[in-house]
């Protein structure tokens, strides 16, 4: 039983830091327009939408020809920011683009506005500074020309055609399977296509069939077809079809059980299942999958016996079982019940390591995304941790576009309430020399900043996934209130979505706007410390915070998956604390909708800047087991912490132990003898900090140069490193090489997923801890 000490100790991560920033001077002098120009842009008001269009004209010049796109906006307002699209004809090659941004992908050319010609006036045009490329090949207008998405000819959409008249190709008592031919195209492609009744929409496909579900037995239905583009114009209705369902009082015998199911291919998400096939006296119509007794999915008796099921969690034990059903709707009995374990995320006999990157890193710590890459790191990881994003504290949603910094007061409610630093996230300029690929953002890009770098980084390296953590120690404010009732989870995970997975930045001083960080993240990260339990001074927590925790990690799931594509991650931060574990996070749930989380394994002891932590004695911040000279009565260990999960029934490869690339540190330390060297023994505070905000806290690097005479002890028998340096009383407490080794055997003994890191700028310029982490979980 843990026993909580009279102080409660309250392990903290290193907090926030943003601070002022000098203004930028210099960033656009090269630019040929004044930068007064540039900065009138910044107020940007909302685009007036259907007014601009697009003529073209050409210019022989014997070798090559000149093609030019004016721009024209009949509206009685300025219309800012415009996006051109046009295919090329056959034959036809650009050689250059001016007054642009243009890319080309085949035969499709995509253009963007420069910054000085964004702006189109109220019955103006983008005179003279159109956009115009050079050509060879025949001098002909290239076609399905958009402006804004609108045709640029100013003309109406013209419509998809009609579909053929639909069909049945199977009919049960409460199921029609309907199929038509394909509707010709308007101005833009078909993209779906819905099926009514009555003029009521049932459903919708992409494909030219579907089943309508959840019919009357013995009724009479008629259906028609219409077609959908992509621009969502409507074309016509289908002829009908009237088909009568079956009427179940004529077949009261129900199919036989299928049988022999199995499992014939497995990943971290998805269980592909077979059967034996089941017999009936008329016919069976469809197969119902169900996964511990609730139905996820019906396959057609024409697609089975067979089925995936996907959007499972790994590293997760699930029973399926399979029934037939007839055509009157008759239930066979359940299939032999079968149990699958899906994949881990790393996959058999490899492990994931995880390093968090801090958005503030560009700033004192001049750490930017390039040097993941540079010291080596981004090779050895397989998840970025973009930290950290908050919650907005009116509207309890995600929270993007504002820079505000933290208060610096670590004992303030409010500091961080309503922080965040969209600059660095997406707004500020990087140079050639701070950039992944050694390419300067031009200044008026719509995406900059780390999030721009991320896409480049992953680009270079595409086995790497990178998700936003929301929360932190100083952004965890609001969680509890934003996780309160069905409808705030509903509504804080849709904003988190929108904002983080499809990319729709907040504008800000130019960058950012609909889609513009879609492709960043790969999914997200939940740090709430701590649900139903005390965290930063000033956070709102509650007993109910466990039961809701449980409810909204359920919501992002439920919201992730249904985008449809690839899988995204769902991943959260949890404590190292037993009481803190029992107060908000219900071990026996959480992980059927988290792929792994990321346990605390640091911070068991410390001293920060307000003295209001352990400033009068030290102790080891990251200790694998329990030091027999601990003088304190309650225990934190990284085995402690781990085994509260494995005891909990927590598969352990859902499970990472974090590891901090930092040290935290002691003054005025006395020696305690022969042979102790500072450890356990008195100090008078929080040891002189990287950073004034940050006392008792220096990155690894930063540590180990700032004391080049500290003598570095390794504990055997609790598995823990520390450094002394008699002269002046300062002692820390740490990882390194040695330690990282020792913990990564434990790891690999226990059969756990893999290791986390706070926080990647601590390491060496070479990556010499990721290195060890590396060599000792390859």
């Amino acid at each position: 039983m843990f026993n909580r000490p009279v102080r409660p100790v309250q392990p903290v991560r290193p907090r926030r830091r943003i601070p002022r920033r000098r203004r930028l001077t210099a960033l656009l002098a090269a630019l040929i327009l004044p930068f007064a120009a540039l900065t009138a842009l910044a107020a940007t008001p909302a685009q007036a939408a259907g007014t601009l269009t697009a003529s073209f004209t050409t210019q022989n010049n014997g070798s090559w020809w000149k093609g030019t796109y004016t721009i024209r906006n009949s509206g009685a307002a300025p219309v800012n920011g415009w996006t051109l699209e046009f295919d090329l004809p056959a034959g036809v090659t650009l050689s250059g683009h001016y007054h642009g941004e243009a890319s080309v992908n085949g035969s499709r050319v995509t253009v963007k506005n420069a910054y000085y010609n964004a702006t189109v006036p109220a019955n103006g045009s983008t005179e003279p500074w159109s956009y115009w490329f050079t050509a060879t090949g025949p001098i002909t207008e290239p076609t399905r020309c958009t402006v804004n998405g609108d045709k640029c000819d100013g003309t109406p959409d013209k419509p998809p055609g009609p579909p053929g008249t639909p069909n049945s190709t199977a009919v049960t008592a409460r199921t029609v399977a309907l199929a038509w031919t394909a509707a010709t195209a308007g101005d833009y492609p078909v993209a779906s296509y819905d099926v009514l009744s009555g003029g009521t929409v049932l459903t919708s496909t992409a494909t030219t069939g579907a089943t309508v579900t959840g019919l009357n037995p013995a009724t009479s239905y008629t259906f028609t077809v219409r077609a959908k583009d992509t621009r969502g114009n409507l074309g016509a209705a289908s002829g009908p079809f009237t088909v009568r369902t079956v009427d179940p009082a004529t077949d009261p015998v129900p199919p036989t059980a299928p049988g022999a199911l199995r499992s014939t291919a497995r990943t971290a998400t998805t269980v592909t299942l077979a059967w034996n096939a089941a017999t009936d006296n008329v016919a069976v119509a469809a197969y119902d999958v169900y996964r511990s007794g609730v139905l996820v999915k019906t396959v057609p008796a024409s697609a089975a016996p067979g089925a995936t099921v996907d959007g499972l969690s790994p590293a997760t034990a699930y029973t399926f079982t399979v029934k037939a059903r007839d055509t009157a709707d008759n239930a066979s009995p359940a299939s032999n019940a079968l149990a699958v374990t899906t994949d881990d995320v790393a996959g058999p006999g490899n492990h994931h390591k995880v390093g968090y990157f801090i958005q503030w890193g560009l700033y004192g710590r001049q750490y930017f995304v390039k040097n993941i890459d540079t010291s080596g790191s981004a090779a050895k990881l397989d998840v970025i941790n973009y930290a950290f994003e908050n919650i907005d504290p009116v509207n309890l949603t995600c929270q993007a576009g504002v820079t505000k910094g933290v208060s610096g007061n670590p004992q303030d409610p409010d500091e961080g309430t309503g922080a965040g630093d969209a600059d660095a996230d997406y707004g500020r300029p990087f140079s050639a020399a701070q950039s992944v690929d050694g390419v300067a953002d031009d200044g008026w890009g719509k995406l900059r900043g780390n999030f721009n770098q991320i896409k480049k980084l992953k680009a270079k390296h595409p086995h790497l996934k990178v998700v936003v953590s929301l929360g932190g120690w100083t952004f965890s404010k609001f969680f509890s209130d934003a996780a309160a009732t069905p409808a705030s989870r509903e509504k804080f995970v849709r904003s988190c979505v929108d904002i983080w997975i499809k990319g729709n930045l907040p504008v800000h001083n130019g960058a950012g706007g609909p889609g513009t960080g879609a492709g960043v993240f790969d999914g997200i990260d939940i740090d709430w410390e701590w649900p139903g339990a005390e965290g930063h001074p000033g956070n709102h927590w509650k007993a109910a915070d466990k039961d809701n925790l449980t409810a909204l990690l359920a919501e992002f799931r439920k919201q992730l998956d249904a985008l449809g594509g690839e899988h995204r991650l769902l991943t959260a931060f949890t404590p190292a604390d037993p009481a803190k574990i029992q107060a908000g996070w219900d071990l026996s749930k959480i992980f059927d909708y988290l792929d792994f989380a990321n346990v605390q394994g640091y911070d068991f002891h410390g001293s920060g800047s307000d003295n209001s932590w352990e400033p009068r004695r030290t102790g080891h911040q990251a200790n694998l087991h329990r030091d027999a000279q601990d003088p304190y009565p309650f225990d934190f260990s990284v085995e402690k912490a781990v085994q509260t999960y494995l005891d909990a029934g927590v598969n352990p490869r859902k499970l990472t132990v974090g590891f901090p690339f930092y040290g935290r540190g002691w003054k005025e330390v006395a020696s305690g003898g022969v042979g102790v060297n500072g450890e356990w023994q008195t100090a008078n505070g929080a040891a002189t900090g990287q950073f004034p905000e940050e006392a008792g806290i220096r990155g690894y690097q930063n540590m180990i140069s700032s004391y080049p005479g500290m003598t570095v002890h390794h504990d055997e028998q609790s598995v823990s490193t520390y450094g002394y340096t008699g002269e002046n009383g300062q002692w820390w407490s740490f990882d390194d090489a040695w330690s990282i080794g020792r913990k990564a055997a434990w790891i690999k003994s226990k059969g756990l997923l893999g290791a986390m890191i706070w926080e990647l700028s601590g390491d060496t310029p070479n990556g010499t801890l990721m290195n060890a982490l590396h060599s000792g979980l390859p």
